[in-house]
């Protein structure tokens, strides 16, 4: 079985770098590039993402670089920047990813404009390289601290799927094999959708029985999509779906649960958004998981009032009411 020994991973947020941390852990020659240069600066000389990741002491054989050819020559890659910026980076990156190497896609959400999962966007930016996803229910402090942790490792060649966990799994951090890469990214991104719309519950204070009533039928407007995109049913009741969906909906630790408690609580998106150093992914992608909705012709109506609070179409207490005044019907996923 091939092995992945030099690792690039490509963004330093505390999921990138929590990552690093882990293959580091796995005995990897690791390169992290930031964006930042006092995040490399931080990693470089203190061993710790003082800006993103406070507080996790970091592998000293970690290498960070804001010059992305400092990641050539790299076996396998890891792509944590955020979905809407991950076009134009890979674009950068794909002189430096050599033919057949392995791009482990770590960041979710759909593409705003052109509704395209990352998988796609992979293939039309580097068509060389192999897409593979990593998604599940994770938190990078949990990660980069060595607690325990699995998640979905989705690529449709096995054997390389096995190599690249052997690359960044431990006996702490444990990877699944999957092939379905499209459940996913599907379970994902329409997680952190819907764990905007439990910080809301939260934040009004509707009560723990409308919390499991929203992660609940959440997971039904999730596998509704999921299915329509050509994702297996069963890697949504996974890790990468149901698992990843209960995380980021029960803490406050989650950005985007966090983001629909600040807003149940009756703060503007903008001071949110503007008090914030990291990306709060589910807001740029709940106007994608509609279209998306739309285009299949798929019910998602949790999302859909998600959307239109984010866009400041209708209120917070409006969207609660619309979505309890729906008319009854059969429990359908």
């Amino acid at each position: 079985m091939v092995e992945y020994q030099k690792i690039g991973v490509i963004g330093a947020s505390a999921w990138g770098t929590a990552l690093a941390q882990s293959a580091a852990q796995a005995g990897r020659k690791v390169t992290l590039w930031a964006y930042e240069a006092e995040v490399v600066e931080a990693i470089n000389t203190a061993h710790e993402n003082t800006v993103f990741l406070p507080g996790a002491p970091l592998n000293p054989a970690i290498t960070a670089s804001s010059d992305p050819a400092e990641l050539s020559g790299c076996d396998a890659f890891l792509m944590v920047a955020p979905a809407q910026h991950a076009r134009s980076i890979l674009k950068q990156f794909a002189p430096l990813i050599a033919d057949g190497a392995p791009v482990l896609l770590c960041a979710k959400g759909f593409e705003r404009e052109s509704l395209a999962l990352m998988t796609d966007v992979l293939r039309e930016t580097v068509p060389h390289a192999v897409p593979a996803v990593l998604s599940g229910p994770s938190f990078a402090i949990d990660v980069a601290k060595g607690l325990p942790t699995a998640v979905t490792l989705a690529c449709e060649d096995r054997e390389m799927g096995e190599a690249l966990m052997e690359a960044v799994g431990s006996k702490t951090f444990r990877p699944y094999w999957s092939g379905d890469l499209v459940g996913a990214e599907v379970g994902g991104s329409v997680k952190n959708v819907l764990a905007i719309a439990a910080g809301i519950v939260e934040g009004r204070e509707l009560g723990k029985s409308a919390h499991a009533a929203l992660i609940s039928r959440g997971f039904a407007e999730m596998t509704r999509l999921g299915l329509a995109l050509g994702a297996k049913r069963e890697t949504l009741t996974g890790l990468c779906g149901l698992g990843d969906l209960v995380l980021t909906c029960s803490s406050p630790q989650s950005r985007n649960m966090s983001c629909g408690l600040a807003l149940g609580q009756g703060q503007t998106l903008e001071s949110v958004l503007g008090a914030r150093k990291a990306v709060t992914e589910g807001v740029a992608t709940a106007p994608a998981v509609v279209a998306l909705a739309k285009k299949h012709n798929v019910e998602m109506p949790i999302c859909a009032a998600v959307d239109a609070v984010l866009a400041g179409r209708m209120s917070v207490d409006d969207a609660i009411t619309a979505l309890l005044t729906r008319p009854f019907g059969p429990e359908t996923y």
